[in-house]
């Protein structure tokens, strides 16, 4: 069965622009699931090496781009897009640079709109340097 994916919204929702949709519905495919992400190199040493981090952005933008950037790598390596996924969480450790997050959001993702989730949170487990994760669910054919 061919895969469809369906964008869901409230039969009451105002008529707006939204990066993402509230719900997504989607029908045959095969289900990716794809690890949490960083600007840091996604092979390295465990237990980590803090040296491996050191070529890192060191900002939201360049981390983000980074992070997109690891990401695509896993879509190219089963044969899927951004367009693919349906459903993304991202992990910050700082909010006040989300506009930054966003607009290179954008690029990578164009007119898809998964669902997203965005938290903040204290720190990420890889390096005390990076400052966004981002792991996703894609469907492909």
């Amino acid at each position: 069965m061919a895969k469809t994916v369906e964008h869901i919204h409230w039969p009451d929702a105002p008529d707006m622009w939204m990066p993402y949709a509230p719900a997504i519905k989607v029908t045959g495919g095969s289900t990716i699931y794809l690890a949490g992400v960083t600007a840091a190199p996604v092979y390295h040493h465990h237990p980590h090496r803090p040296e491996e981090f050191d070529s890192m952005p060191s900002n939201m933008e360049g981390q983000t781009r980074a992070a997109l950037e690891n990401l695509k790598r896993g879509l190219d390596a089963v044969g899927a897009t951004f367009a693919d996924i349906v459903t993304a969480d991202r992990f910050v450790t700082d909010l006040t640079d989300q506009d930054a997050l966003n607009r290179v959001w954008a690029e990578y993702f164009l007119d898809a709109k998964p669902t997203t989730t965005t938290v903040q949170v204290v720190r990420l487990a890889t390096d005390p340097r990076c400052i966004i994760e981002i792991n996703a669910v894609a469907v492909i054919d």
